[in-house]
């Protein structure tokens, strides 16, 4: 008895006639056509139409500077106490950063998290804080300061005050700032090759710079700038920045006059964001002299130390048997060829090249060139390759 009652009146509902729910239905959608017919978005239309406009700032900016960028934000945040979309908006704002020329400066990166509400997304349990409150507003921040990492900009104190009245101390973005905090600082000055910051624009700075840290294998290497005018028969007047030690000019003295020496490149080196190419004057390497065993290797009369051997106070007099090569190799010897010299131009021509073989042989004592056959090996593809010898130069195809 208990159980028909309930089921007579649901069946006595769906008896019911549906005038008075379509009646609602009506009315509702013709509100909903009517608000559209007059002219008036929808609320979809709307947050896409702003979100539109807001985007579209950075792009529209006749003058891309940091002034105009910082002014850009700072019309995104007047424009409503809510700041809707501020996502959207630091998304954009990350992408035209490089176009305005302040993506290696701290106060825009500071700018852009301020955009961001205080307060509304700090956890307040332990949840929350694990299982990342607001992700995509944490998100937005984490990649912002990947960016900074990526660009080279270390964070500061006052950086982590601002993550922290957004995001609270268990926020995630504090977290990926406190290990940018631990590392970046151990990576800043590790390099041994201290740059500037930003490295000068200058190619001729810039090939200076690039020079001495290649060079810098060999203290006694002495960096030299040329200019192709002292040549007379050069036909590019530019610069060429060489490098070149003596113990590489003695190497060059003793190479077999029958043997062609190479000008290998170009070769790309980078100097943080800049690249500048350069090339090498070697020849093939040369084998190192066969070891003669005439000691029975089963014999263990006579036990040699390896310690003993590798220096000159301790060579043996010949005929002793001994098997140790005592000739110290050179850090220019590699196994690829022996290096001579290097050099950047300003060109990057093959005439450049010829008019810094003539200057080496000039200006810095290399007589052996001028006996010497010079052939280039460029990396990129050439159908043809150059000889430069004595006298005159001639082209093989």
């Amino acid at each position: 008895m208990l159980l028909t009652r309930p089921l007579r009146w649901s069946a006595s509902v769906l008896q019911l006639p549906m005038a008075r729910f379509s009646t609602t239905l009506r009315q509702c959608s013709t509100k909903r056509n009517e608000e559209t017919a007059d002219g008036k978005p929808e609320d979809g239309g709307g947050k896409q139409g702003s979100l539109i406009v807001r985007t579209n700032l950075f792009e529209s900016a006749a003058k891309k500077d940091k002034q105009t960028y910082i002014e850009m934000v700072k019309i995104f945040e007047k424009r409503s106490v809510h700041r809707r979309n501020h996502v959207e908006f630091i998304y954009a704002a990350l992408r035209h950063m490089e176009e305005f020329g302040v993506n290696k400066d701290i106060a825009v990166y500071k700018a852009l998290i301020d955009v961001m509400p205080k307060g509304k997304f700090i956890p307040t349990n332990i949840f929350q804080a694990e299982f990342m409150h607001y992700p995509r507003q944490q998100q937005c921040i984490i990649d912002l300061l990947e960016q900074m990492e990526d660009n080279g900009v270390m964070p500061d104190y006052e950086m982590e005050a601002m993550l922290v009245n957004v995001f609270g101390k268990k926020g995630h973005p504090v977290r990926k700032y406190w290990r940018m905090m631990y590392w970046m600082p151990k990576f800043k000055n590790l390099s041994p090759w201290l740059l500037p910051n930003p490295v000068p624009d200058d190619a001729l700075e810039l090939a200076r710079l690039a020079v001495e840290r290649m060079c810098s294998i060999d203290p006694r290497s002495k960096i030299q700038v040329f200019d192709t005018q002292e040549v007379e028969s050069a036909i590019d007047h530019t610069w060429v920045v060489s490098g070149q030690s003596g113990e590489q000019s003695e190497l060059l003295e003793a190479h077999d006059r029958q043997e062609p020496v190479y000008i290998e490149g170009p070769f790309v080196i980078w100097l943080r964001n800049r690249s500048i190419n350069y090339y090498v004057l070697k020849s093939a390497p040369k084998p190192l002299p066969p070891i003669e065993e005439t000691d029975d290797p089963d014999d263990v009369s006579n036990l040699h130390n390896p310690y003993v051997g590798l220096d000159l106070r301790f060579r043996k007099r010949p005929g002793s048997g001994s098997a140790v090569s005592t000739r110290r190799r050179s850090v220019h010897e590699q196994e690829d060829g022996i290096i001579y010299a290097i050099c950047c131009t300003g060109s990057s021509t093959k005439d450049s090249l010829l008019s810094w073989i003539r200057l080496l042989e000039k200006e810095s004592g290399n007589g052996a060139l001028s006996s010497l056959a010079v052939l280039f090996k460029f990396t990129s593809p050439t159908s043809e390759v150059m000889v430069s010898g004595a006298e005159t130069s001639t082209v093989q195809q």
